[in-house]
Formats: C-alpha cells, structure tokens, sequence
C-alpha cells in the first residue's frame, strides 16, 4: 500500500543514519530536501547521524546532541563541478555502525557512497530506506545517451529494489516506476515555507535593477542551467513574450554547464547566478510569471516556491504542477511536450498581467496550505513502518530456518 498520510506514532526517538551526496551549503532541489528533512525529523527528538562526501578542505563535521556528521572523501561530478560525488566507503560505513548501530540507515542518492552504505547496511542486517530524486534515466537522452536509458533504469532499479522500501514524491511518480520494476514504493510528498516564499518579500528596488517598473512583465526560471531542463524553451517563450510587450524581462536563478552560453544568449537576460535565503526568495516574489519547461522532474520543489511567491505558474502538466495547480485557476498547463502549448500560455500571461496575478494569488492560497510539517510526520511513519517490517520479515525468516 503506498500511503503516504499515516499519522506517526509518539514512540521512542529513532537512531537514523542518513546518508546524502549532496547537502547544503549545495544549492539544489535534494539537497534543501534533505535538510529540511534533518532538521525536522531533529525537531521531533531523533537522533541523526548525517554521512556525506567532505565539500572542501576547510569542511569540518558537525557534532552536537542528537546530530553528528560523517564526512567521506568526495570527487567533483563531471560538468557540475559545484557538486561531489562521494567515494565508496562501505568499510568505514560498517565499523561505525559497529560501533553505534542505527535503527535504520535512510540513503538519499544513488551514488557509489549510497551504494556502499546499501551494501554496508545489507551486510549488518540494518533496515534501509531510499529516496527516489532524480530521474537520471531520463536525463539520458539530453545528453545524446538515450541508448543507454534502459540500461540506467535496471541500474537504479537494482539499487532502489535492494531497499526495504523507497520513498517518491507523487502516486504518479509511483506509477510510472512500478512499469519499469521498482518494488515497494511508498508516497511522501513534499512541502513549501510559505514564509521563506512570499508575496512579502516583493522588491521594488530589485526590480529597478532589472529594469522593470511594476508594470512591466517579469518572468523568472530557478533551475539548474542543464540540457535535460530544456532550457531553450524558455529562450523560444520569452522571445515570444517579447513580441507581445517589447520591455517584458527575463530573469535566470541558477547554475550549471550551459551559464555560460546562457550569458552569452544576447536576447536580454539577467543571470542572477546561485541565490540561497533571503535573496533567492526575493527573486521569486519580484517576477510575475514564473516559467517551468522541464520534463525530467521528480517533483520540481521550485513549482511550489513559485506558487508560495505569489507567481502565475506555466509549465507542463507533470510532477508537481499536475500535483497542486489547477489549469486556469492557480496556474496554466500544457500537455507534456507540447512546445507550442506552453509557448502560448507564456505570451497569454504577457497580454493579460492582471490575469498572471490573479493566477499567482490562488497559487499562494494552495501554497499556504502545504507545510512541511506534514510531510516529515509522514516520513516519520514511513521509517518506523519500515523498521517494523524488517523485524516481522527476520521472524519469519528465523521460523522458516
């Protein structure tokens, strides 16, 4: 049953090894995830122990009461060089939970330090769940490797299978891996600060600096600059938005391999590069129009900061958006891959900006109502249900021995 809504139960706090190949001060969708995750799951009295790859020489591990870190050798990732990849490391995974044994290790990634943590973890009979983040074979094909699309999934499938169980964000997300073979799936959703994102936090100033009077259409994209976010989309709706309003501007937050070439575009945009905090959240509530063209999401966490700030939300009808807004209501939709859809929903919102706005004050009014409280009160019950399923599957195995 994938029923990610059970209330958790106040029992005793639990041990959790967490183990993440990325964490902040890395700027990226799993990343925030993750640690607003720790910080809730600290929040209800757990005890964590966070393993992941060292940042930089400087990067030292935390160690306080209820939490510590584990850092292990790292290698940047080819073509994301803000990010690591940890090294495997199942030898030392295994002497420190020796030492201390979790009452469960939550892996996050799939990289060579989540599979010697699985292995690690597999060899000491701890339980383990898993997160489903990203979807790499997807990614494939945005690199000219669809070829070996099938061959990434039986990869991620072989990793996520050896699992107690793996935690995706949406029923549909479930679905579509349940096609490909993944086994004992279980919802967890996601949530949104409607603090942090806010309407509130509208900048004028900021504006001026994009040249824009509160007049003029602003539409922004917060996403990793990267061939699988079909980024020349947003190029091709923004000379669209153009042709109807000449002074619309366009206002990139991210990173990645194409920031260059993007600075390079010559068609009028602003590249605000990596924002975290206060400045990122200023960004989004300064736009109006907040544009998603992305096809290869797990969710898309920045969906859910564009609705929280207020923003009229085009993007395709997937993942998160499919999830929260309501075509013409909250937002507008164009079917999966339907360029010239989503085209004319950007150039429509342009036309019509009081109409963008009323579409971004019912977004806000969905977006207020989708904290993540609830979502780690569900991981909570996920992570005892998989502890107690591992004992009973141990007490069948002993009886049938």
């Amino acid at each position: 049953m994938r029923d990610g809504h059970r209330p958790a139960r106040m029992d005793k706090p639990l041990n959790v090894a967490l183990v993440s190949e990325t964490y902040p001060p890395e700027v990226n969708g799993v990343a925030r995830t993750i640690a607003i995750v720790v910080d809730g799951l600290r929040a209800r009295g757990h005890d964590l122990t966070l393993v992941r790859p060292r940042q930089g020489p400087a990067d030292r591990a935390l160690d306080e009461t209820g939490f510590g870190e584990m850092l292990r050798p790292g290698v940047q990732i080819p073509r994301y060089s803000q990010l690591r990849m940890g090294l495997p490391s199942k030898r030392a995974l295994l002497q420190a939970w020796q030492r201390r044994r979790p009452d469960l290790v939550h892996i996050a990634t799939e990289g060579p330090l989540g599979w010697s943590a699985l292995a690690a973890a597999r060899s000491l009979d701890i339980p383990v769940a898993t997160d489903f983040h990203t979807n790499f074979h997807a990614y494939s094909a945005h690199y000219g490797f669809g070829w070996i699309a099938r061959a990434v999934a039986g990869y991620l499938r072989n990793f996520h299978n050896r699992a107690d169980c793996t935690m995706v964000p949406t029923e549909e997300m479930a679905q579509d891996l349940e096609r490909l073979g993944f086994e004992r799936l279980r919802v967890v959703g996601r949530g949104v600060n409607s603090a942090t994102f806010s309407p509130a936090k509208r900048d004028q100033v900021l504006r001026g600096k994009w040249g824009a009077t509160e007049g003029t259409p602003v539409a922004l994209c917060v996403s990793r600059f990267a061939p699988e976010k079909n980024f020349p989309l947003v190029l091709d709706a923004y000379r669209a938005m153009r042709a109807v309003r000449s002074e619309t501007r366009l206002v990139l937050v991210g990173d990645g391999p194409m920031a260059d070439e993007l600075k390079r575009s010559g068609v009028g945009v602003v590249v605000a590069g990596r924002l975290v905090n206060g400045a990122l959240s200023a960004h989004y509530a300064s736009a109006d129009i907040f544009l998603f063209p992305s096809t290869t999401e797990t969710f898309g966490n920045v969906t859910m900061e564009a609705m929280a700030s207020g923003l009229a939300v085009v993007a395709y009808d997937y993942a998160a958006a499919r999830q929260h807004i309501v075509h013409g209501r909250s937002g507008l939709l164009a079917a999966v891959d339907d360029r010239v859809g989503f085209i004319k929903h950007a150039a429509a919102l342009v036309r019509d900006l009081p109409r963008a706005r009323t579409l971004g004050r019912h977004a806000r009014e969905v977006a207020e109502l989708l904290g993540w409280d609830k979502v780690v009160v569900d991981f909570e019950a996920v992570l005892r249900e998989t502890i107690a399923g591992h004992a009973a599957m141990a007490v069948r195995r002993h009886a049938a021995a």
